[in-house]
């Protein structure tokens, strides 16, 4: 063996190596490496919490049909209003099929946001929409399984804003996370898209 041979053996075995572990990597930190897809990415989960209407509500509720998920709160001057606003497009633009989905609006402030505070402020969405209160314990453990950041950030007036993850979750039938649903699109695409999950 020459040692122009060996030389291009040892790139051609070290490229191979790098392969491997580059698809390893990119399988387990996607959630596709072996075993369930859903187990894997450990996003979302069980959760007990009170609607709008003071009704219990937990993650069996969302399953059987694909569901949006979305954590934010009341105060919140920009993000969240806007963000329920797209997710109310969209089940206007289901039509008659947003009866076979649903969105949820967790709150990470839940101090703040009794199931009446929650109840008046979701009357400007679409009724398809349904937000979920509870103690402080409740809400931590929703949070934990989404994996949301939440935090409360002090202001100048002694009140306080919430720092946390605007992420629209997509589960399907399961209740398994599917990906981040984009709402960066026109209404009617990003419900075509939803109704692929149906």
């Amino acid at each position: 063996m020459t040692a122009r041979t060996s030389q291009i053996l040892l790139i051609v075995s070290a490229f191979l190596v790098g392969l491997v572990v580059f698809t390893g990597v990119f399988l387990y930190s996607t959630g596709n490496f072996g075993g369930d897809r859903a187990t894997a990415s450990a996003i979302g989960g069980p959760f007990k919490l009170v609607d709008q209407n003071g009704a219990s509500i937990s993650d069996d509720d969302i399953k059987g049909r694909p569901f949006l998920v979305f954590f934010g709160y009341t105060h919140c001057p920009d993000i969240c209003p806007a963000t329920l606003f797209e997710v109310s497009e969209i089940m206007h633009a289901l039509g008659k099929d947003a009866d076979r989905t649903g969105a949820l609006f967790i709150t990470v402030d839940p101090e703040r946001d009794t199931p009446a505070v929650m109840k008046d402020y979701l009357s400007s969405f679409d009724p398809h929409l349904r937000g979920a209160t509870g103690d402080r314990a409740a809400v931590d453990a929703a949070e934990k399984a989404y994996r949301v950041y939440a935090k409360k950030v002090p202001t100048t007036d002694g009140d306080y804003s919430m720092d946390h993850t605007a992420l629209v979750y997509l589960m399907d039938k399961q209740g398994r996370f599917v990906a981040p649903f984009s709402l960066k699109r026109r209404p009617e695409e990003a419900a075509a898209d939803l109704r692929r999950y149906f």
